[in-house]
């Protein structure tokens, strides 16, 4: 059944399900089968080829996982999508799957932490050009990409700093030399921001965060063209970066509930960034629904939500941080986000662990920063918690 036409929170419970369930059953099975045998060997072969549907090998294709990257299909608009064992499985095998000695990918300074050791360590070591521009100078990146780029790869909002990029015109740029336009858009889900829409090629999550929503399973899933995911496809089942059945299963169960946790947790973001905004005790907020936000008026054009994400910082510093950050009652201090729960943490233990404080700098991201993922508590008693860890500064 084709749910394309269909709103988002319809696409999300049924995408995927109505071909697999078997028996009369309403919920997706989690099938373990590491093989799926045939009796006719012309058919057989032909499934193995592709040029039929059907499974082989759970490290290629498996039922419950082809459940979630219906669904994630659904919600991005793509034509084909495929999932891995992590978000930075989903990451690496892309950049990997569509670079090689002598290419070149244009970026942003300010990418996820494990994004920029790929940027700064491991894709250099492959003979793999890698430039990273300023993230909200775009006339530097329509340059840098104008010079000659295979991959664009861009992240909006931006871990940990909230940066806004404005994918309609980078996307533009990059289709005029050819380039491939990827887009990590794990902060926005796609609930609140649909990349393909605006021009890019591909678009990936961290299937770990508001996907699955409940902190329970790790996945990552890439969506696009046929030609492109395909591309990637290959490359991960010969490197093996292939999600099991039974996180498939809990992150597309989640993923049931992705439109009722989103529109909570933009609602009760948006409140909270606008409260700390107006706290003395508190020097910046990076949250593009505030109107004083940079990138405010581009989130306005591209989102429909300005998601669930925010960061700030303590006057005083980081000495600040580790005397806030244990005093409040309802988060735990965790390196993850997009959960029911509320997590925080400075990225020198979250998001940018990986880098050192001199290369933390270097991306404008200062040690009394604070990485704050609201989720789906009231509220009221999430403001009251901030409010009696900040009296205690």
């Amino acid at each position: 059944m084709d749910f394309s036409n269909y709103e988002k929170s319809t696409a999300s419970v049924w995408a995927g399900e109505t071909d697999v369930l078997p028996n009369g059953a309403v919920t997706t099975p989690i099938v373990k089968s590491v093989a799926f045998a045939y009796t006719d060997l012309d058919e057989w072969h032909e499934v193995a080829l592709g040029k039929a549907e059907g499974f082989i090998y759970s490290r290629n294709t498996n039922p419950t996982v082809h459940v979630l990257e219906e669904k994630i299909r659904i919600l991005e608009g793509a034509e084909a999508a495929t999932a891995f064992a992590t978000g930075m499985g989903a990451i690496s095998n892309t950049l990997f799957a569509l670079l090689g000695p002598g290419k070149r990918v244009v970026s942003l300074k300010d990418t996820y932490g494990g994004t920029s050791r790929l940027f700064l360590d491991f894709l250099p070591r492959y003979q793999v050009n890698v430039t990273l521009c300023d993230t909200t100078d775009f006339d530097q990146i329509e340059a840098e990409v104008a010079k000659g780029c295979d991959v664009l790869y861009l992240e909006t909002p931006t871990n940990p700093t909230l940066k806004v990029v404005d994918l309609a015109r980078l996307a533009a740029a990059a289709k005029k030399v050819g380039a491939v336009t990827v887009v990590d858009n794990t902060f926005a889900t796609p609930i609140n921001q649909n990349p393909l829409a605006l021009g890019a090629d591909l678009v990936l999550h961290s299937a770990t965060k508001f996907l699955g929503g409940h902190s329970d399973a790790m996945g990552g899933v890439l969506c696009g063209s046929k030609e492109l995911v395909s591309k990637v496809f290959q490359f991960r089942e010969i490197n093996g970066a292939s999600i099991q059945a039974d996180a498939a299963y809990m992150i597309a169960r989640g993923m049931k509930t992705l439109e009722l946790r989103i529109e909570r947790q933009n609602a009760s973001a948006l409140t909270i960034a606008r409260y700390l905004k107006a706290h003395p005790k508190v020097s910046d907020v990076f949250y593009p629904g505030l109107e004083t936000h940079p990138g405010h008026e581009i989130a306005k054009s591209q989102m429909s939500g300005f998601g669930g994400i925010m960061s700030f910082s303590l006057n005083g510093g980081y000495e600040q941080v580790k005397t806030f950050l244990p005093k409040l009652r309802f988060v735990h201090l965790a390196a993850s986000l997009g959960s029911v729960s509320t997590l925080a943490g400075p990225p020198r233990t979250t998001s940018h662990v990986e880098l050192t404080e001199d290369q933390r700098r270097q991306l404008g991201i200062p040690e009394s920063l604070i990485r704050y993922s609201v989720g789906i508590e009231n509220v009221n008693d999430l403001l009251a918690d901030l409010e009696q860890a900040l009296a205690a500064l």
